[in-house]
């Protein structure tokens, strides 16, 4: 279950809302770093047609934020190739129905559960949101008309994977770890990787290797700190960020004042979003570190979140 306890030792600092240096009408933050000439080089480096999914399935009984209140995952059938013959809801009869069967199902779920990128209308401050769009003038009863999951394009870039879990072992991450720039810094070393601008980075915590039992995997709340993100985000130019734990950052908080003091550091002053619940393990086998990273996520109107399938193809390193 997740913990909202807090530590007073961290000192406090002001947090407001970010202005968009992209102009007052920005809905996407620093994924207007991507531009057409930065696409086509990271594909020109693709090595083999090797691909990596970094997502994981969907099923009932998967994690989920249940302990706010948010609905797990459902799924039901709406017709089965029995249930098609006795109902015959087609009027086409039992012979054809016979003949052809027919599988319909459904499913029901919150926007927030398994792979899925945070929208920048997700977590605000102080009554706004990025840029400065405020729930008064910009959320209407059917969503956001600001910053809402249809707003986020197609992402191409270089990825690169930070693997903690293997620099650290995994015994030393697990719990509520908080991952630091010390951490990130040293894999990066061991790994031979440097960050460029308009990088996606993927952390991994080794929590995935749980995801099949929701248990497990909410037993231990590890994640980023905002030393961290402070240092990729301010000093290394990261476009944006993933993992594989469940709210990407380390619980219970950091500050005293904010529950989620990476989240709206990210999302709300600085205009980075983020892609939480990640599968990285096969990657991290193959110590994959450098590659060519795709993903889109489903055009949900007004939303806070959307599911998205990452992608990671190996490319040469520079």
């Amino acid at each position: 279950m997740l913990m909202l306890v807090v530590s007073p030792s961290i000192a406090q600092q002001t947090e407001s809302v970010g202005k968009s240096p992209w102009g007052p009408d920005d809905e996407i933050g620093t994924l207007n770093m991507m531009t057409a000439a930065s696409k086509l080089a990271v594909l020109s480096q693709v090595t083999s047609g090797d691909v990596y999914d970094l997502s994981v399935n969907y099923f009932v009984g998967m994690p989920s934020f249940h302990a706010l209140g948010d609905p797990g995952y459902q799924y039901w059938l709406t017709h089965t190739p029995h249930g098609t013959i006795v109902d015959n809801p087609n009027g086409l009869g039992k012979a054809m129905n016979e003949k052809v069967s027919y599988t319909g199902d459904a499913i029901s779920m919150y926007t927030h559960m398994g792979t899925h990128i945070d929208a920048l209308n997700h977590f605000g401050l102080n009554g706004k949101i990025w840029n400065g769009f405020t729930p008064e003038e910009h959320l209407g009863d059917k969503g956001w008309k600001k910053t809402g999951a249809e707003t986020i394009p197609p992402i191409i870039a270089r990825g690169v994977l930070i693997d903690i879990a293997s620099y650290k072992g995994y015994e030393n991450v697990k719990d509520n770890y908080r991952i630091n720039s010390d951490d990130l810094k040293g894999a990066l070393k061991q790994q031979g990787i440097e960050l460029k601008n308009g990088d996606v980075v993927l952390i991994r915590t080794g929590q995935a290797q749980f995801y099949e039992d929701a248990t497990a995997y909410l037993h231990h709340f590890p994640g980023i700190n905002l030393d961290a993100v402070k240092w990729l985000i301010e000093e290394q130019g990261v476009m944006l960020l993933g993992a594989d734990n469940l709210s990407f950052e380390a619980f219970p908080p950091e500050r005293e004042d904010n529950w989620v003091p990476v989240h709206t550091y990210l999302l709300a002053e600085k205009g980075v979003m983020f892609i939480e619940q990640m599968n990285l393990e096969e990657l991290s086998k193959a110590k994959i570190y450098e590659f060519a990273f795709i993903a889109a996520s489903l055009k949900l109107k007004g939303a806070s979140g959307s599911p998205m399938r990452p992608l990671a193809i190996p490319i040469n390193s520079n």
